[in-house]
């Protein structure tokens, strides 16, 4: 195969026999997939200009990563960017472009003033720019490069990881091909369009119309604010060459179906020809354990003897060669992989819907997972970065993430595969200001959106299944999150569910749910909560948590950042964090099948991360979290009612609505002259309750007794709703003090000093609640877990 050779930047042209690994700084504690592909992480040689080498400089912005400290227009972004299908040869355009900023509609400038770090976003530090583009202008991007002169005997594609919105390519001064839509990668055939000999000159022309536009953005904002951030445009993803001959192997998609231990692989062959063979050969950690002959066109089986199933603490995969050939001649080869893995939901040993890892019920927990940098806003400063982040969320005993409204390059999906990380992958969400696009909470209408809006929504949605159905890790698609753009919403999900059915449908992740999909998904911060079991769907939390800590030195903004609830000390932060893990877990054995936690890192004012938004303290610590982690995701615990709450039992108690006097908590207190009433105590109007006394004063003191046949052995909750704030205490010893309110019961745990003081027969319970606005109840019932 002829090579590419271009200038000014740098080639790749390796014949290592593996895949695209990790860099070498990288942890070695976690599986590393060593393949019969090539492999192009090293640089081969570079062809630097003196523009290359000339005055770049990252833009100024209130924080840095490590990773981004050591960017530079040589080393920007020199991996493989296809692990899923690896050639020989190929030629990474990364590095400095020439750039002019212009007034939208203007024509082809004559001068390009600026440079660029491609890839990296204009908004970016790390673009060398740093400067907000507005929807009434227009990014033009330009760079040559050289092919050899055996170039007329391939096809050579020009590949664009992502752009954001709307590109349009010349080259050579003719029209290659205009793509539309900013998270996905296209290609464009480029040969037609190539000069005989010496330099090849790329122009781009970029329109972004941002939160102006009613195209899938995600999180950006002109104006940054709250929950959205800075802003990005253009080239954001790795832009490269490929020179391939005329016929050649366009994708591999490989499918697992573990149940009849095969594997099936579709290959799409760009001008095939009557004849032409496809030679398919598996293999397993260097051993050859299929392999097959077909024509090119059918599906084609093979089947794996006693498979080796991917999980996330065995994420076996495996090689995939595919040779094509036509006579005894070989046309093209390729390397891939894929693993053995089912994703699918079903009943437990108890007829609970759980989610089903390869028919074995498994809770997946991990974080909401933004995928922002200070440096390089959507991209990662470097490869290495970005696997960092997967390396903590393995340290801390997590096995999935939810990527939160953005599609990523490949090689995140593929560290995922490696690493063993189930993966959430949403549809980045579309909300134009100004319109009726956000749906509330409950709201019977659906987003309004024209025709067009709609197609293009569609298309994007199908591009990225497309870009991302090979990947074994995404276990789940999230067309919708909360009332974001909202639209269509069971046609959609049915459309997505029909289209890949290999994989569930969340349906929507929060707020509005219409009855479709395969989850029911709640958000409830700081929560946790969860949808009571359904016979059809299975019960999720999509999002909870949102603890915030701001640390010093390590801050987007110095004041007026935030979290769902902020914390100004670790300590606060860990009790509280180990607060939200002791009430999520008996939630799994109510029927609670996955959850969420909001969120991987700081971004931008957020400061509700697992680790600062510079990546370099991690909040939450591996060493004292990690085993209640892996805790959530064992063995399901074993729930059993010992006193029922109003929801399931009448309940007697005595009370007061003024201040009872001192010592009103203790076994030994009067309490003869109190008032009688079942449980619970409020307001009809409140959410979530069984009110069956009525309690409307501020203030409401409860004394009961619970007889207990055994002195429970296992960790007890208080089955409570509390609105607001309540203190109980069980034979004069306090249980738990709760703040705030609930909109529906939640499992508390109960002291260490209280547990020991339960005894065999009565136990008195006394509680305190205090209301100050709104609705108003509590109520208290008693649970045990048990691991089995």
């Amino acid at each position: 195969m002829a090579q590419v050779v271009t200038n000014p930047d740098r080639e790749h042209n390796s014949s290592s026999p593996h895949l695209p690994q990790k860099s070498p700084k990288m942890n070695q504690s976690f599986p590393v997939l060593a393949l019969t592909v090539w492999s192009f992480l090293s640089l081969a040689s570079f062809h630097l200009t003196a523009q290359e080498s000339s005055g770049w400089k990252p833009g100024k912005v209130p924080l840095m990563t490590r990773w981004g400290k050591e960017v530079t227009p040589e080393n920007a972004w020199t991996e493989y960017p296809r692990p899923q299908l690896v050639r020989q040869s190929w030629k990474n355009l990364n590095g400095l472009w020439e750039l002019s900023i212009v007034d939208k509609g203007s024509e082809k400038p004559a001068a390009f003033p600026l440079q660029i770090l491609v890839p990296f976003g204009v908004e970016s530090s790390l673009s060398g720019v740093t400067q907000t583009v507005l929807p009434s202008q227009e990014l033009w991007y330009r760079r040559t490069f050289e092919l050899e002169s055996n170039a007329a005997e391939l096809n050579t594609l020009l590949h664009f990881g992502a752009v954001d919105w709307e590109a349009t390519v010349w080259v050579n001064g003719k029209h290659a091909g205009t793509h539309r839509g900013g998270s996905t990668p296209f290609t464009l055939d480029v040969t037609p369009h190539l000069n005989p000999e010496g330099k090849q000159e790329v122009v781009l022309k970029v329109w972004d119309p941002s939160d102006e536009g009613a195209q899938p953005r995600g999180k950006q904002q002109l104006r940054p604010e709250g929950i959205w951030y800075t802003p990005v445009s253009g080239i954001w993803q790795t832009v490269w060459l490929e020179q391939v001959p005329k016929t050649y192997i366009r994708n591999v998609v490989p499918s697992a179906d573990i149940d009849q231990s095969k594997l099936m692989v579709q290959c799409d062959v760009q001008a095939a020809q009557a004849g032409d063979k496809l030679h398919i050969t598996v293999s397993l950690d260097g051993t050859e354990v299929a392999k097959a002959i077909s024509d090119v066109g059918p599906t084609i089986p093979l089947t794996i003897a006693s498979p080796k199933l991917w999980t996330p603490d065995t994420p076996a995969l495996y090689a995939i060669s595919v040779r094509l050939t036509r006579g005894d001649k070989t046309v093209d080869t390729v390397g891939s992989y894929s693993a053995m893995r089912k994703i699918s939901f079903g009943p437990d040993s108890h007829g609970t819907l759980r989610l089903l890892l390869n028919n074995k019920p498994l809770f997946q927990y991990g974080p909401l997972d933004q995928g922002w940098w200070p440096d390089g806003l959507l991209t990662p400063p470097s490869d290495e970065a970005m696997r960092y982040d997967l390396e903590v969320l393995k340290s801390l005993g997590m096995n999935m993430l939810r990527k939160h409204i953005k599609v990523e390059t490949s090689r995140l999906y593929f560290h995922c595969d490696q690493l063993g990380l189930l993966v959430w992958q949403d549809m980045p969400s579309s909300m134009q200001k100004g319109r009726k696009h956000f749906v509330q909470p409950n709201q019977a209408d659906d987003a309004e959106y024209t025709a067009e809006e709609k197609q293009q929504f569609r298309v994007e949605l199908k591009e990225m299944i497309d870009h991302l159905r090979f990947f074994p890790c995404i276990v789940v698609w999230v067309p919708f999150n909360e009332g974001w753009g909202q639209h269509d919403t069971n046609d959609i999900l049915a459309w997505v569910k029909k289209y890949d059915p290999s994989r569930l449908v969340n349906g929507p992740s929060g707020w509005t749910d219409r009855g479709f999909g395969d989850m029911k998904d709640m958000h409830n911060y700081p929560g946790p909560g969860m949808f009571p079991v359904m016979k059809e769907r299975v019960s999720v939390l999509g999002e909870f948590g949102g603890l915030g800590y701001p640390i010093a030195g390590h801050l987007w903004k110095e004041n007026d950042n935030w979290g769902y609830r902020t914390y100004r000390s670790q300590a606060e932060l860990d009790q509280n964090y180990l607060q939200l893990m002791q009430r999520l877990y008996p939630l799994i054995g109510e029927g609670l099948a996955a959850a969420v936690y909001t969120q991987t890192t700081d971004v931008e004012i957020e400061v509700n991360g697992l680790m600062t938004y510079d990546r370099e303290i991690v909040k939450i610590k591996p060493e004292q979290f990690e085993k209640w982690h892996q805790r959530l995701v064992g063995p399901t615990p074993s729930l059993k009612k010992l006193i029922g709450d109003a929801r399931h039992a009448e309940t007697e108690w005595k009370y007061v609505t003024e201040g009872p006097g001192n010592g009103w908590e203790k076994v030994s207190f009067a309490d003869e002259q109190w008032k009688k009433g079942k449980g619970g105590f409020g307001t009809p109007d409140t959410p979530g309750t069984v009110v069956k006394t009525r309690w409307d004063s501020p203030d409401i003191w409860l004394r009961g007794e619970w007889n207990l046949e055994l002195k429970p052995d296992t960790e007890c909750y208080l089955s409570i709703h509390h609105d607001e704030d309540a203190e109980i205490y069980i034979n004069g010893v306090l249980a738990a003090k709760v703040n705030g309110y609930t909109t529906d019961y939640v499992l508390v745990p109960i002291s260490a000093e209280a547990q020991a003081a339960l005894v065999k027969g009565k136990n008195v319970i006394a509680i305190h609640c205090h209301q100050t606005g709104g609705g108003q109840y509590i109520d208290v019932g008693f649970t045990t877990a048990s691991t089995p």
